[in-house]
């Protein structure tokens, strides 16, 4: 059996497809970063070698404020390379899925933003990610690209765990409250992303369904929001006071509304979606057990 390949195997997501695929007939390979460098030239030799049923990349550059100093490494990771990964995979014939950002969005909307509404990102991370999808879509023929906001998981560094690690220590925190948007649990992204490869690999339905989807969990929140939830199924008493973003600069901007629209998703793929507040809450009750 051909294995399905997962690049960037040590980040959140890519520990969530590790911790799914035992509920799948599929065989995988986990690529971390000491295994496969997407920038290097190497990694089309190890895809080519492997010969998969189908790539997962995600590997990424993901520090949005440090990639106002690194451009030319976001752009690197985040773009150039994921045009490589999709050469590769297009020379083989093979699928690949690859996943994007709501700060592509980043325009004045105020409603749920559809996959086709435009695009004006600010800032070196945004536009690499926006450079690595439209890269992607010329150096591949049915790549599937999904837009994720707010991404946590029960691994690695995120902003809930954040939230919990300070709200353990303090008595209070300030949290912005004027970005608007939903989170995503990786566990539910890695979940459906895996079932929709159990549905159509490996037969022609997969080349239908390729494009860019947008993806979270239902409902719509602020940062101060979700950090206040925290606390409350945490049980924690600190005090959650929301500010502007303008009392909070960062070197990146961040958009003020990237609520995404799921509807497309949902049409294709038929898979139900979970409100954002049940997910976090079952995502801290689980990191409550662990500790």
């Amino acid at each position: 059996m051909r294995p399905i390949v997962v690049t960037g195997a040590g980040g959140q997501l890519g520990q969530e497809f590790q911790k799914l695929s035992s509920k799948y007939s599929f065989r995988f390979e986990f690529l971390g970063r000491k295994d496969f460098d997407i920038t290097s030239v190497t990694s089309r030799q190890i895809i080519d070698t492997l010969h998969p049923a189908a790539v997962i990349n995600c590997a990424a550059y993901t520090a949005v404020d440090k990639a106002e100093e690194e451009k030319a490494l976001a752009m690197r990771v985040n773009a150039i390379a994921v045009q490589q990964l999709g050469r590769v995979c297009e020379a083989l014939d093979i699928p690949i899925i690859h996943f994007s950002s709501d700060y592509v969005y980043h325009n004045s909307l105020r409603r749920p933003l559809e996959e086709t509404d435009p695009t004006r990102p600010k800032g070196v991370y945004a536009r690499s990610k926006l450079k690595g999808e439209k890269l992607l879509l010329k150096s591949h023929s049915y790549p599937l690209v999904f837009r994720v906001s707010w991404l946590y998981s029960t691994f690695g560094h995120n902003f809930p765990k954040t939230m919990l690690r300070l709200g353990a220590d303090r008595t209070e925190l300030t949290v912005v409250k004027d970005q608007i948007g939903a989170p995503t649990y990786a566990e539910d992204l890695a979940d459906a992303v895996l079932k929709i490869l159990d549905k159509h690999l490996g037969d022609q339905t997969f080349k239908n369904i390729h494009g860019v989807y947008n993806f979270s969990n239902t409902g719509v929140t602020n940062w101060a929001g979700i950090a206040d939830r925290v606390m409350k199924t945490a049980g924690l008493p600190c005090k959650i006071t929301p500010i502007r973003s303008i009392e909070y600069p960062t070197a990146a901007p961040r958009p003020r509304y990237s609520k995404m629209s799921l509807a497309k998703f949902k049409k294709i793929f038929e898979i139900p979606l979970q409100p954002w507040e049940d997910r976090l809450d079952d995502c801290i009750r689980t990191l409550l057990n662990e500790s």
